[in-house]
């Protein structure tokens, strides 16, 4: 509707434009940035649509510039966006300015609810276009000359239920925005707190945006640019930018377009250092998000799995809207593909390292392995490929920092191996002296040896790896290749031949032991994997490491460990000495009491304590004994 008054109408605006206005002009929402982020993004796409007609034609091209220009005046509180783009003709204002057209704005009031708090904070997920400018504005003038025409046009409103259109002389052609500010935001007439706002949301819009004679926008979008016109100084001068790590250069970058079935440009960065292993706190940034170089996002942690928290870098894609929350971006389709390559492509390149430069992969290794690899537990679609990529402690590395990873274990096993051996311990020295490797030294079975309980967790999660189940060397259903036990046994696997391999006695020994142990271990039982120690701890099926253990029960105190089996050699030389003491009834505190030092023994070798108490009670009478039964030195 329109009501004519000489070169003067007034319209009706369409009622869903009212209803929005009605809740911008009242909005008390935080975030007014938006609105600046808006008008500046409409001004580039106006520039853009000039750019490609003066291409096209040659008629339309002149020797100005086209830019983008922020003209505040503070003392009559008016802000004036100016672009010299394509500008607007009447009925394009009309169209443009009154009826839903673009933006997010359609989306905005589908989502209303009825209630002024939640429809309020709806405004910071939706940009809603130009008509944000009410939320700084009590009132917005809009001056246009269309490149089509020679008149031009001014649009004006209070934000209420109407607007005017009238004829404006001497104009240039694009368009000004101007905002006459309500009265509590004189500071978006300062040019301090406009030039923040450019340089947070509008760094890489393409065209020059200019307050006071100053280019805001100084930043090349590189990211846009042929990877063959990019000098390694410019990949890490745009790094230092996004990371703020100015004296640091990027460990290895990637620079990647697509353009279908999605359309997005990246640089995604590594850095040197991990800030979390300098004990600067977790590292929880994100990726800076862009709808056609408008940031949407600054810390968009959506748009890689926390254990890729160490890239920095920035996506920007022309297929996502500019207003857009994170609800809506963990469901959006184009962010979710997107997010998708992200991904691959991040592994590929590791895996290519890894595989072509083992050492710049261990140097990245050193410093994110311990957050990559939490992907095997978070990331179910990849998980193995993160597994490939974890670098451990072998039982045959001939160097203290020598690594492997499951793919070369795998290349060495033996024919018949179906299981993958680990073995958890807090250092190296103490595992390379656990009685439970005896077996596998003996017969050049590679073992895992994991110092971090979290890579037992992360083995246990991952379950199996090329169909070789993941298997700690210390658990009871450890399965050894039949080669092995073939001549461990002598080529004999019946029950009469392994118990022939027992002395006269051992059954009771193992009686003694049960007797003196009571309920601290829950079986003790003959050893099939021991050579030359007396005895060793073995894990239930089914149960964690007792390293796992002991970390748990440090963040929850109710937690009990699980009692272990305790296995016996009896083929090491002291038991076959307490088989013959076993003989004799009076030995029987003698055997228990050897039997409890064993006990404590394999603890202190695994780095648990003992009962500290009675292990030195009975040392003491060990020792006490052995004095009574040597004889004095006659002199």
């Amino acid at each position: 509707m329109s009501n004519a008054t000489e070169d003067k109408q007034e319209f009706t605006f369409q009622t869903e434009i009212a209803q929005l206005l009605k809740i911008l002009s009242h909005s008390l929402y935080q975030n007014r940035d938006i609105t600046i982020r808006e008008l500046v993004s409409n001004a580039s796409d106006a520039l853009d649509k000039m750019r490609f007609l003066q291409l096209s034609d040659e008629k339309l091209r002149d020797e100005v510039p086209l830019a983008i220009h922020l003209e505040p005046d503070k003392e009559n509180r008016v802000l004036t966006i100016r672009d010299n783009g394509i500008g607007m003709t009447r009925e394009e204002l009309v169209s443009n300015l009154g009826t839903i057209a673009h933006s997010g704005s359609l989306d905005f009031l589908n989502k209303l609810s009825g209630s002024a708090e939640k429809d309020l904070s709806l405004i910071g997920q939706f940009g809603v276009g130009f008509y944000s400018a009410f939320m700084l504005a009590d009132r917005v003038e809009v001056l246009t000359r269309s490149y089509q025409e020679k008149t031009g046009w001014k649009w004006e409103s209070a934000g209420t239920g109407s607007f005017s259109i009238e004829p404006a002389e001497e104009l240039e052609r694009g368009t000004q925005i101007r905002l006459y500010l309500k009265e509590d935001l004189d500071e978006f007439a300062e040019p301090l707190r406009l030039k923040t706002v450019i340089r947070k949301y509008s760094t890489f819009v393409p065209h020059p945006i200019h307050l006071e004679d100053e280019q805001l926008n100084d930043q090349r979008p590189i990211w846009v640019e042929p990877k063959s016109q990019l000098t390694d100084e410019q990949y890490e001068g745009f790094f230092q930018y996004l990371s703020h790590r100015h004296n640091e250069k990027p460990l290895w970058h990637l620079h990647l377009s697509a353009d279908s079935p999605i359309q997005f440009h990246t640089i995604l960065y590594c850095p040197e250092t991990n800030f979390e292993l300098l004990g600067f706190g977790r590292n929880e940034h994100g990726l800076h998000l862009c709808a056609k170089r408008i940031l949407v996002q600054d810390d968009c942690r959506e748009l890689l799995p926390e254990y890729l928290r160490f890239v920095y870098g920035i996506v920007d894609s022309a297929d996502l809207p500019l207003n857009v929350s994170r609800q809506a971006l963990q469901d959006d389709t184009v962010f979710l593909k997107i997010r998708k390559v992200l991904v691959k492509r991040v592994l590929d390149h590791l895996g290519k390292l890894a595989e072509q430069d083992a050492d710049r992969y261990w140097k990245f290794y050193q410093q994110f392995g311990p957050v990559l690899r939490e992907g095997v537990t978070q990331d179910f679609e990849n998980r193995v490929r993160v597994a490939e990529l974890m670098r451990l402690h072998s039982s045959q590395a001939s160097e203290p920092d020598e690594r492997t990873s499951l793919a070369e274990y795998v290349g060495r096993m033996k024919e018949d191996q179906k299981q993958i051996y680990y073995l958890c311990g807090t250092d190296l020295g103490s595992m390379g002296r656990s009685p439970n490797l005896e077996i596998f030294r003996k017969n050049d079975l590679e073992v895992l040896y994991l110092i971090d309980p979290l890579d037992e967790v992360i083995l246990t999660n991952l379950g199996e790896y090329e169909s070789k189940r993941l298997m700690s060397i210390d658990a009871a259903d450890v399965e050894l290749p039949e080669s092995v036990k073939s001549t461990e046994e002598g080529g004999d696997d019946t029950d009469s031949a392994k118990s022939d391999l027992s002395p006269a006695g051992f059954q009771r020994v193992l009686e003694l032991f049960r007797q003196a142990l009571g309920d601290r271990v829950e079986e003790v039982r003959e050893s099939k994997r021991l050579t030359d120690s007396p005895c060793c701890l073995v894990n239930p099926s089914g149960n964690v490491s007792a390293q796992l253990q002991r970390v748990i029960q440090m963040t929850n105190q109710d937690y009990e460990m699980s009692k272990r089996i305790f296995e016996i050699n009896p083929r090491a030389a002291l038991i076959k000495r307490l088989c013959d003491l076993s003989a004799n009834p009076d030995h029987n505190q003698f055997v228990k009491d050897c039997g409890l030092q064993l006990f404590s023994n394999a603890l202190l070798l695994e780095g648990m304590a003992p009962d500290t108490e009675e292990l030195v009670d009975r040392i003491k009478g060990f020792m006490e004994e052995l004095a009574t039964k040597r004889s004095p030195i006659i002199t």
